[in-house]
This record gives structure tokens, sequence and C-alpha cells, in this order.
């Protein structure tokens, strides 16, 4: 009995060659390629944002620390100013630095007194908020008094030295009348400001004390030094306030005069207690910083400086631009060697398959070659029978010798048939079909000769269709030659089973189990060459034939057997065969 080599099972039936496996392995390196790209991208547009960031904070705290220090030595003149009293412009290099401080403290306490007037005359104000904000500003007092003198509101007794002072003014010969700086004629070192009333009846006296005038002197010299340091034009508000949260001076809207609520995206603190908020206020994005500050002796406040960072913005969405232009371009490059990769590819895959199939010619004409010597073997011994048999008939047994020369002569045509059928080509024409049809046609075709060996047959029907594409003929012959081969091994009665089914997601298993006398290993090894049989008469190409149908229909031949204990054919077969194999 004839039986096919071992396979090495279904691993090995992967089919044709996949032309999209290394396309498909390239596109996934260019996607993950792309994907750290696009990681690199922006991881560098974060390094650049905090670049950026971290160069607009240091520049703030650098305005802020700038500012700081013009507002300390602003306060050092005005404090020098109140300890030396001059009062007026000299020849002096402080007195003439200091004069526009000491006007600007004058202004900023004249416009004070005018805006309490105007509340008061309007009725926004009361005596009693006006007292609670005398406190608030540290005044030391202030007093309405009419043309003689008298209080309409005082918040405490007015030294008579400040109303003697005053008395110009509180008789109506001048408008306004100051003396901040030189206090040495009014007790307990007072300075004062009496400004006649807008209606002009009355006045109004202000006066400060030491603590008084270093508060005031705080704010003016913080309001000009923010004044001039806030020229930068990406600084939109820069705000000073106290301990209290009482704003000591302000240049722009902070966000509590805004109209719109800001909305604060990012917030981060650093050390010495600066805090820096990212804000998004309207079509506006803002990084404000807040710094603490110490002003003089004992002047402890915050300092909250805001830039504008849509600059830093129109760099992130260029350099933005320039990842996404970076990765497109890239996107295409990579499309372009898929489709370069997959036509070479294709190119190499058909030249490789032409070959192949010149490879097989020249084995499939080198194993005709082999064969021809077996041929002209296998024929001359019936020829010589059919030469004997024909001198014979010359003499007796007619019948008998016609007999033996039919034999002889069908014996001549099955060699020939075997030897054409492995030598012409064999071109598959598939289409579907039920497997469970084909093996239940090859039982009606061998039904009567098993019975006349003895050999009984089971074969084991599925419920539902195990479809296929093949060509239904050369799968049939394939198939049959196997189940022949099953028969002339089992020598007297015996069993052959036959079974159907899936196996794994791609695969059909047909096995062919018999009785038989079974086979070596060594044998299974070298069975499948065209150019070995175990047969006493014929080519023995059964097999050779039905594993090349079985290879054209993309699937493989197993074969289990023991010496005396039967054989088990498996053909493994794919459920869709969509393109055969020609072999030639």
């Amino acid at each position: 009995m004839k039986k096919a080599r071992k396979s090495t099972g279904p691993t090995a039936l992967e089919g044709p060659i996949r032309p999209f496996l290394q396309p498909l392995a390239i596109a996934l390196v260019c996607v993950v390629f792309i994907v750290l790209v696009l990681i690199m991208g922006w991881m560098d547009l974060r390094n650049l944002d905090k670049t950026l960031s971290g160069y607009m904070e240091v520049k703030g705290l650098g305005i802020i620390k700038n500012a700081r220090h013009v507002a300390e030595d602003y306060l050092q003149k005005l404090t020098r100013v109140q300890q030396t009293g001059f009062d007026a412009v000299t020849s002096d290099p402080l007195a003439q630095d200091a004069f526009s401080l000491r006007e600007s403290l004058i202004m900023e306490l004249v416009a004070f007194i005018q805006e309490i007037d105007l509340d008061l005359e309007a009725n926004r104000i009361n005596y009693e908020q006006i007292r609670s904000l005398c406190k608030k500003e540290k005044l030391w007092l202030i007093a309405f008094l009419d043309d003689r003198g008298r209080g309409t509101f005082r918040g405490r007794p007015v030294p008579e030295e400040l109303l003697s002072l005053a008395g110009p003014v509180i008789r109506g010969y001048q408008e306004i009348r100051v003396n901040l700086f030189s206090r040495s004629e009014v007790k307990d070192g007072l300075g004062f400001i009496a400004l006649r009333r807008k209606s002009g009846n009355g006045t109004i006296l202000l006066a400060l004390a030491d603590e008084g005038f270093q508060y005031w002197s705080v704010k003016v010299s913080i309001q000009k030094a923010i004044e001039e340091m806030i020229q930068d034009p990406d600084a939109t508000y820069f705000v000073v306030t106290d301990e209290r949260n009482q704003i000591l001076g302000q240049v722009g809207k902070s966000l509590k005069d805004q109209k719109e609520s800001p909305q604060i995206v990012a917030l981060s603190e650093g050390t010495g207690g600066v805090i820096t908020r990212k804000i998004v206020l309207g079509d506006k994005n803002l990084l404000e910083i807040a710094v603490p500050i110490r002003l003089g002796s004992g002047v402890n406040g915050m300092a909250r400086l805001s830039l504008t960072i849509d600059r830093v913005d129109r760099i992130l969405k260029k350099e933005s631009g320039r990842i996404f232009v970076s990765t497109a371009f890239l996107v295409v490059i990579a499309i372009l060697s898929m489709w370069f990769l997959y036509r070479n590819q294709k190119r190499y895959l058909n030249k490789m398959q032409e070959m192949e199939r010149q490879l097989h010619q020249a084995e499939r004409l080198s194993a005709m070659g082999r064969l021809a010597a077996g041929v002209a073997h296998e024929i001359r011994n019936p020829l010589n029978a059919i030469s004997m048999a024909s001198q014979r008939l010359e003499r007796n047994n007619i019948d008998r010798l016609t007999a033996v020369m039919r034999d002889e002569i069908r014996r001549l045509n099955r060699i020939i048939e075997d030897f054409i059928g492995f030598a012409k080509t064999r071109k598959m024409e598939f289409s579907h079909h039920n497997i469970m049809d084909l093996l239940q046609e090859l039982v009606l075709l061998t039904e009567e000769e098993l019975e006349s060996k003895g050999v009984m047959i089971k074969i084991h029907s599925n419920d539902f269709p195990l479809m296929i594409s093949m060509d239904f003929d050369k799968l049939k012959q394939a198939i049959l030659n196997i189940f022949r081969n099953a028969m002339e091994s089992i020598s007297n009665e015996g069993s052959i089973d036959i079974s159907a089914e899936p196996k794994g997601k791609n695969w059909i298993s047909i096995k062919i189990s018999d009785t038989g006398s079974g086979i070596t290993p060594e044998e299974i090894e070298k069975i499948f060459n065209p150019d070995y049989t175990t047969k006493d008469k014929g080519l023995g190409l059964g097999l050779t034939l039905a594993h090349e149908i079985i290879k054209g229909h993309g699937g493989d031949i197993q074969v289990r057997s023991q010496p005396g204990q039967g054989t088990t054919f498996e053909i493994l077969l794919p459920k869709d065969t969509k393109t055969g194999v020609s072999n030639q």
C-alpha cells in the first residue's frame, strides 16, 4: 500500500505567501513612528510652553522687583524730606529730586479730600462712614469747619495751632494751605492740608501724624513706581495691596474690576510665596504673577502683575502647525513607502511563483525521466506475454489466450494512463461544493467492490454542510486514490472509517482510517516520491497524484500508521480556496 509522507500539520498549511504581510508590518512601524513623532512634538510643545511661560514669569518678577526698588527709593526720599523739613525747591539736589514726589503726595491727599466732599454733598457718604474712612486711611483728623472755624463735623478736637495756621483758608482768604513737611509749628508734629469746599461754604481740614504720613508716602511711592514700570507692552495691570487687602497702588483694571468672570486654567506656587496663574479673560490669555513685598519699616503687601501671553500662544500655534505639517509629511512618506514596498513585493512574489512553477516543472520532468525506464520495463512484460500468446494462438487454447491478451492490454492501458495523468497539466477549476456530497458519491462508487472483498465501510456525516471551494472532479480523484490504497491494504476482512469535520477556524479535516497492514515510518518518508512504489505491478502514482491535487487546493496530507495496526490519512483543506495553484 502506498501512503503520503508526513506533514508538519496545520501550522504548515498557511496557504500561499501573503503579499500584504510586509507592507502591514511596515505600516505598523510607520504608525508607531508617527505616534512617537506626535508624542515628541507634544512634549516639545509642552517644554516650549514651560520655557516661554518661565520667561514671562521671570520677566514679570523682574518688573515687580524693579518696581519695589524704585518705590523704596521714592519712600526714602519722602522720608528724608519729612525729616529735614524741606518745604520748597532749593539748590539742594535731594529737595529738587523730591519735589515731584512731594507734589504727588499733596495732589493725592487733595484728590482724596475733594472726593469725600463730593460724596458728602451727594449724600453718598455720612459722617459715621467718614469716621471709619479716617481710621482706614490712617488719618489723624478730618474736620468740616464753617467760616468761623466751628466744626460741623470733627473726628476729634482740632488743636488751636491747626486752627490758627488754617485761618486764612477758613476765613476765605486762600483756597488751600499745605503744611505737611515743615511741621515744627504744630503740636505733636502734625502735618495738615486746609482746603475750601467746592460749594465755597466752609473748609475741610485734614491732619496727618507720622504713621499716616508714612502710609500715604508708601502709597504715593508705589503708585509712581508702578506707573513707570507698567510701560512694558505685555503688561495689562499692576496692583499692590497691603496686608488688609487695601489697594496701595494700581494701574489698569484688575480682575476684580472686570465685568467678565475670569477662568483660571493653571495654577502653580513657587518659592518665596510666588503664585503664578494662567487666566482666560474673554479673548485674552493672561499670566498673573503674585509676589509678597515689604516696603518701609512695616508695610507688608502683595504685588499682582498681569502679562498678556498672546505672543506665547502665537508661537505655540506656529509650532503646532509645524508639527502638523511634519506629521502629514511623514504620513505621506509612509504611504508612498508602503505603496512602493507592496509594488516591489508583488513583483518579487510573481517572480518567485514563476520560479516555483518552473522548478516544479523541472522536478516533474526529472521524475518523468526516471519513470520512463520503469514504463519501458512495465510495458515489456505484457508485450512479451501478448507475443507469446499470439504465437500459441496458432496451436490451441484460443479462448484462454484471448482473455490473457485482453488483461495484458488493459494493464498496458492502465500504465499509460497513469503516466499521462502524471505528465499532463492539471489546471484547477474551483466552485463551492459540500464535501459530504463528494464522500457519499465515493462510497457509492466503491460499495460493490468493498462488499466483494468483505470490507465494511462507515461514514460519519454532519448535520450541517461543510462548504469549500474545490475542483470537484480532481478532488474526487485524489480522495478515491487514497480510498483505493486503504482497500488494497486490507488483505482479508476489515473496515474503513470516513469522517469530515471542521478543524480550527480555517480548516476542514477529512479522515480515512483502515484496519490494514500499516506502514513503517521509513516508508512514509519515501513513499511520496513519484518513482517509489510498494506495488508489484503498475507505476504506483495514485497517492502522488492525490497529494499534487490536494496541494493545488492549498491543503496537505497527514498520515499516522504502525505496521499491523492500520493507517489513518488526514486530508486538511482550507475552508475557502479562492485561487487554485496550477501544477505543470
